[in-house]
């Protein structure tokens, strides 16, 4: 009884027949094949040459799935049984469609390299343990072609055509990245870091209460964060200034604006006042050079300058909260 408890249902490639390896190699071409054209389908906008090299590798899989289907049907008749990769212990997974569609180019071309690498190991313990002297050569041709798919994965990027169609494709994916990840974010850093310092550190000076104080930063930071996110989802649909989902962007906005705020309203949680504002000055300091940062790394903003517009307004914001909690 246990002994079926704690089988594992899956079979080793060592306990497969010849003609279940045949069946195994046929699903997996398959698979492989349609996960190209998916490849393909997802990138042809953004990177066309990228997509086109999958659509070829597609080819490639649909003419090595149709040479194991005629050795099959020579050796076991038409009938193929049903062996897929995932009844096979040890035998890599793929990702389903779902995940393609936003799978970003370069992760891509990196699974695309890791498909034809575990391809070309499989055909060599395939051929290993077959006895058919065509079979074992068709299985160790196949071997050959996986591991020079698996190169031409590898050096997508290689040869001056490629390698600028290539940076072409990468610098979209960068400024797309930016465009749907990294402006809203930013934006929402921005906003929830500077435009809650004023009612947080009003109300600290004001009640000189931590706990009150914490109430009112945690409220504005959530609530700023509800607003930024709706607003960066519904202000643009994406479509036509191709700034990406909507969706992502407003959870960037949202999550980056509530966490901006947070950063300087959390340390209120010390019962300590004046442990509690010091700790959250210097979180404030931490927070507008985290912005000016990311203005240089990403939006290319001079760094000093990029400081200087944010410190100034920050500095500004931080006052105001002050001289109206001590009014």
């Amino acid at each position: 009884m246990f002994s079926r408890i704690f089988r594992n249902p899956k079979r080793s490639l060592e306990s497969l027949s010849e003609q279940e390896i045949l069946a195994l190699a046929i699903s997996s071409e398959e698979d492989d094949g349609r996960i190209y054209l998916a490849y393909a389908d997802a990138l042809r906008e953004s990177s066309p040459h990228t997509a086109g090299m999958f659509e070829e590798m597609a080819k490639e899989e649909s003419e090595h799935r149709r040479l194991l289907i005629d050795m099959h049907i020579r050796r076991f008749g038409a009938r193929i049984p049903l062996v897929r990769r995932e009844f096979v212990r040890d035998f890599p997974e793929r990702k389903p469609d779902w995940l393609i569609a936003s799978m970003p180019v370069q992760t891509a071309r990196a699974q695309a390299r890791a498909m034809e690498e575990a391809a070309h190991r499989f055909y060599l313990q395939a051929a290993a343990r077959t006895t058919d002297a065509q079979t074992r050569k068709l299985l160790g041709d196949l071997a050959i072609a996986e591991k020079a798919h698996e190169d031409k994965a590898r050096h997508m990027g290689e040869g001056e055509t490629n390698k600028a169609a290539i940076a072409e494709e990468d610098e979209v994916e960068r400024r797309q990245f930016i465009l749907t990840y990294v402006q809203p974010g930013l934006a929402g850093l921005m906003d929830g870091s500077v435009s809650t310092l004023a009612p947080i550190f009003a109300a600290a000076f004001a009640t000189q209460d931590t706990w009150q104080t914490f109430l009112v930063g945690l409220s504005a930071s959530i609530g700023a964060g509800i607003s930024m996110g709706f607003t960066e989802a519904a202000h643009d649909d994406g479509k036509i200034s191709g700034r990406g989902s909507p969706v992502r962007r407003g959870l960037a906005s949202g999550i980056m604006t509530a966490i901006g705020g947070l950063g300087h309203a959390l340390p209120y949680l010390i019962p300590n006042f004046a442990l509690a504002t010091t700790i959250a000055v210097a979180v404030v300091f931490v927070e507008l050079w985290a912005i000016a940062f990311i203005q240089n790394r990403f939006m290319e903003t001079p760094f000093l300058r990029a400081a200087f517009q944010v410190v100034l307004g920050g500095g500004l914001v931080f006052a105001c909260g002050v001289l109206i909690g001590n009014a």
